[in-house]
């Protein structure tokens, strides 16, 4: 039977689910009777709607409200116990694999290096599939059925349909690799358990929008600095955010060159990467045989020593230099998207600091248009080193919510193509 606008009452019933079952994990514990203004429902479909959650053991019961003033009201809340995620980040020195609980608290984590075969296909599976392995060895013992894996990687993802997601990253010399396809290949995740692949910088706005400094915008711009440059923009039209190449923006034609193969890109004079390679090249000096990591560590005690002892010139010159590159792009972002935050995140970024972020936010401010520049916010990202993982779980929580708490079910795993696509493509055969 279809409803409003050719709905049908099952997918009404679902939307009705995920209205409630939202409501709770973002603003619950509530009870029935506030549950209705806030969704929208009629109190009849909350009271059904709450039964059968509490039914499916999605929902439970936190406590009463109002027993000293009239009728007391019984809270509920989403079980944080009722589903778990994994989430995935396939990032610039490591591969990090966390499981948590559906209230995303972790419940094992796993990483492991990249290693001297560094972004090599095999050895990144390799190490998302062990990692998985582990974390849920580790945990067992715990409630809840796995809900999804949710994935961040470096670059351009596509939706191939069957075949899932490919990942084309140029900087990291991937070309159109069907990472979901292999990873399902060794049977670490059964057909019956959703992957969802997306781009580390979208993962890290997911969650600083979700759950971090940009909890509650409309609109903002997440910045993903470490080895290279990322951004993800979220708008009213693009909620779930929208990953930008920022990092390949031409900032000087003809410049350094760029990881990706071109010359000139912001990323190859921002990025930590970057960063070190132009200490090294103006006579900075890290240790011998320190990673990237170390050598930035390093770079900044060097230009802002906290013992009082005088800056190192060479690295304060690198430093300001980057400041300045930074602003540059940042301005750009501001003057195209008006965003009402620009977060920071990402290991270098919040390794440099609140410090370093002061003077990119006035070099952007400076550069950028004075109108969207003085409604943007320029900070650092709430969630630390590990907000690309837990953007990576919201990936699988979000489509479990939207699902209205119903268990993924491989039939249905693509949605058919719409007819207007089907009569096109005949066309074009």
């Amino acid at each position: 039977m279809a409803g409003r606008r050719g709905r049908t009452v099952r997918d009404l019933r679902r939307e009705s689910r995920s209205a409630v079952l939202q409501r709770l994990y973002f603003d619950g514990p509530m009870s029935r009777y506030a549950l209705g203004p806030a969704t929208g429902l009629s109190s009849g479909s909350v009271s059904n709607v709450v039964a059968e959650l509490l039914a499916d053991g999605l929902l439970e019961e936190a406590g009463v409200v109002g027993a000293d003033a009239g009728r007391p009201r019984r809270l509920l809340r989403v079980r944080p116990d009722s589903g778990r995620l994994i989430g995935v980040d396939i990032g610039e020195t490591r591969v990090r694999v966390e499981l948590f609980d559906l209230g995303l608290t972790e419940l094992a984590r796993a990483e492991r290096p990249l290693g001297p075969r560094g972004y090599a296909v095999d050895a990144v599976v390799d190490h998302v599939r062990q990692g998985i392995s582990e974390v849920l060895r580790v945990a067992e013992g715990a409630p809840g059925e796995l809900l999804g894996v949710g994935i961040g990687v470096p670059g351009i993802i596509e939706d191939t349909g069957e075949d899932g997601a490919v990942v084309h990253g140029q900087t990291i010399g991937w070309d159109a690799v069907p990472l979901e396809r292999l990873l399902r290949l060794s049977g670490e995740l059964p057909a019956q358990v959703p992957c969802f692949i997306d781009n580390g910088a979208k993962t890290l706005g997911q969650a600083e929008m979700w759950f971090g400094a940009g909890r509650g915008a409309r609109n903002a711009v997440v910045v993903l600095f470490g080895s290279g440059v990322g951004a993800c923009v979220v708008t009213e039209d693009a909620e779930q955010g929208r990953a930008v190449e920022w990092g390949h923006l031409t900032l000087r034609v003809g410049g350094r060159r760029c990881r990706c193969g071109a010359r000139g890109c912001l990323e190859a004079y921002a990025g930590a990467e970057a960063l070190v390679a132009r200490w090294r090249e103006a006579g900075g000096r890290p240790s011998a045989g320190a990673g990237e990591e170390r050598a930035l560590t390093e770079l900044l005690a060097a230009a802002r020593p906290d013992d009082g002892a005088e800056p190192d010139p060479v690295a304060a010159a690198v430093l300001d230099e980057t400041a300045r590159y930074l602003g540059a792009g940042l301005s750009d972002l501001i003057n195209l998207f008006h965003p009402e935050r620009v977060l920071v995140g990402g290991w270098a970024g919040l390794q440099l600091g609140t410090t370093f972020l002061e003077e990119v936010r006035a070099h952007a401010l400076t550069q950028a248009l004075r109108f969207p520049a003085g409604r943007s916010r320029i900070q650092l990202g709430h969630l630390g080193p590990d907000a690309v993982t837990v953007g990576a779980a919201v990936l699988p929580l979000a489509a479990f919510l939207a699902r209205g708490g119903h268990r993924f079910h491989p039939a249905v795993r693509r949605a058919a193509p719409p007819p207007w696509r089907a009569s096109l493509e005949s066309r074009l055969v």
